[in-house]
């Protein structure tokens, strides 16, 4: 029997649009009144490669932006060293005025090189700058949520974030800011926030191969914060590409995509899921995910994934 989906009508620059009632559910960050349908969207591939320049399409990255809303996606995940500068400015040529129930989170403290290349910047200047970059090509007064990123291109440190923290807390108490978010952190750094200001999510690597977090993610959920899987399907721009994913996407009738995402759903339901893709269709193969049902079979063994992984590593 065919599984119908009903729709609520909306209406986006003259455009009708459907909201799916299925995209995972929704989440509320604590202290927030946000509800955040827990299947976004990343826009870091409406860029050129590796985040840098324009799109091949710039009009198809536009399409895509506007189908995502269309679609019913409430959380759209960015940054201005995304370009730098286009995927913001594409975000705002889509969907600007946008529509009161989106959420646009962004990042700060990274700056983009000449050369290509990702720079720590999280100086009390460089970190206001950003915020007001970010303001400006996105065409708004206050950003609802800016995730501090932390640590440098091989991944995590434990440094302090005590002082680039309290900048983005100023920033707040000013009225650009509404919510903080942390990303790329060790739980010890997510720890030492907690002296500082409320939290609201957590962005870092997690996905069925990349597991260091599981405890970080199992102690946000206790807290009600969200946390935010970045490379969701994969290490960098690399998919995951596993037997064992092959086998049960075959025994669902799904795509490994839909089984890796649909798998982070199961994880946790504070989870939220911000897929990245430049191609309308696979945007909407993505939000599948939120239909594919995993057994706990197919978990126990896409499990296995992690564990492998996590030995390889300790063996590198």
């Amino acid at each position: 029997m065919r599984k119908f989906i009903h729709v609520r009508l909306l209406r986006l620059r003259g455009v009708r649009m459907f909201q799916p009632v299925n995209l995972g559910g929704a989440f509320t960050p604590a202290g927030t009144d946000l509800k955040l349908n827990r299947l976004g969207y990343g826009n870091i591939q409406l860029t050129g490669e590796m985040a840098w320049g324009p799109p091949r399409d710039r009009d198809e990255a536009i399409r895509v932006v506007r189908e995502a809303v269309r679609l019913g996606i409430n959380h759209i995940d960015t940054s201005d060293f995304y370009g730098p500068h286009i995927a913001n400015e594409i975000i705002r040529e889509a969907i600007h005025p946008y529509p009161k129930s989106l959420t646009i989170a962004t990042k700060v403290g990274i700056l983009r090189g000449p050369d290509k290349s990702w720079m720590k910047a999280v100086s009390a200047p460089e970190l206001t700058s950003a915020v007001h970059d970010n303001l400006r090509h996105l065409g708004l007064d206050a950003l609802e949520i800016v995730n501090l990123r932390v640590g440098d291109g091989r991944g995590t440190n434990d440094d302090s974030i005590a002082e680039p923290l309290s900048t983005l807390v100023k920033l707040r108490e000013q009225g650009l800011i509404r919510h903080i978010g942390l990303s790329n952190i060790t739980h010890r750094q997510f720890a030492e926030s907690q002296s500082i200001t409320d939290i609201v999510c957590v962005q870092n690597h997690y996905n069925l191969a990349h597991r260091k977090d599981d405890a970080l993610l199992d102690d946000l959920g206790r807290r009600g914060i969200a946390f935010v899987p970045f490379f969701p399907l994969g290490g960098g721009f690399t998919p995951l590409r596993w037997p064992i994913l092959d086998q049960a996407a075959k025994s669902v009738g799904a795509t490994t995509r839909q089984v890796a995402l649909a798998w982070l759903l199961q994880r946790s339901p504070n989870i939220l899921v911000i897929a990245g893709t430049s191609s309308i269709d696979h945007l909407r193969d993505n939000l599948q995910a939120a239909n594919v049902k995993l057994t706990p079979e197919i978990v126990a063994q896409l499990n296995g994934i992690g564990a492998k992984e996590s030995d390889r590593a300790r063996t590198a």
